[in-house]
């Protein structure tokens, strides 16, 4: 900003996040729980919209938890010349070493390759995760699901999602579409994927717009287009020209 403020140049900055994905009793919870998997762990989780805070309604807490462990069971970490690799190398251990003597349960850890000088790290998902620990506040980058709770109110769900300072991408899971809505609209986020990934499903039309520090303007669709152009009106007193 620095640098283009010299000569008033426009920009668009895409910065980082700490997208949450809400889950309600009425989801869909094999697709949550696969969704919540994938999209904290895919690209080792090195992707600014990935989820990387997940909140559960308590009364199917277990419920999901299981779901999501078996699910990561099948992400291999290895070398990423093997087909059969899902997870490359990303260490993220001095955050989640934290986060466990801050409190949180490690629900399952998978084997990974150990190497002299290699940054492999085990898939890894936590429980009991609370507000104000550094991996809730901090972008983790990195193999982690991180799990917690909520008490299954829209009010208390929509607090947590905002209860940070990024706000890129986030996600509801609710098969009433009418409450996914009302939450979504609440929540301060450039994009919110109902049922869904939103930068997968976006229209192309869409604007990518990120909220608070996740950036400034947008890029793609006719808003994106408009970032980088400079109105001007033509102004007659009688009737304009034809060409």
């Amino acid at each position: 900003m620095e640098v283009c403020s010299k000569k008033l140049k426009r920009l668009v900055l895409e910065l980082g996040g700490k997208d949450p994905m809400i889950v309600f009793k009425d989801a869909d919870l094999d697709k949550a729980a696969n969704d919540a998997v994938a999209k904290s762990l895919s690209n080792c989780g090195q992707v600014c919209c990935a989820v990387e805070r997940v909140y559960i309604d308590e009364s199917i807490q277990q419920e999901f938890e299981q779901k999501v462990v078996d699910i990561a069971k099948k992400w291999k970490v290895g070398n990423p010349n093997d087909a059969q690799t899902k997870v490359g190398p990303m260490n993220v251990s001095k955050q989640v070493e934290a986060s466990v003597k801050e409190g949180a349960k490690v629900l399952y850890q998978s084997d990974y390759p150990i190497e002299a000088n290699s940054n492999y790290y085990p898939v890894t998902v936590l429980s009991s995760l609370r507000q104000g620990m550094s991996i809730q506040t901090l972008e983790t980058f990195g193999p982690v699901v991180a799990l917690s709770t909520f008490d299954g109110t829209e009010e208390s769900a929509v607090t947590l999602a905002n209860d940070t300072d990024y706000g890129l991408a986030s996600y509801v899971y609710t098969t009433d579409l009418k409450k996914g809505a009302r939450v979504a609209r609440k929540i301060r986020s450039g994009q919110v994927g109902i049922n869904c990934d939103s930068l997968a499903e976006a229209q192309p039309g869409c604007p990518w717009v990120g909220h608070k520090h996740s950036g400034f303007g947008s890029h793609s669709g006719s808003d994106g287009f408009r970032s980088f152009s400079v109105p001007k009106s033509l102004v007659f007193t009688t009737n304009a020209p034809k060409n």
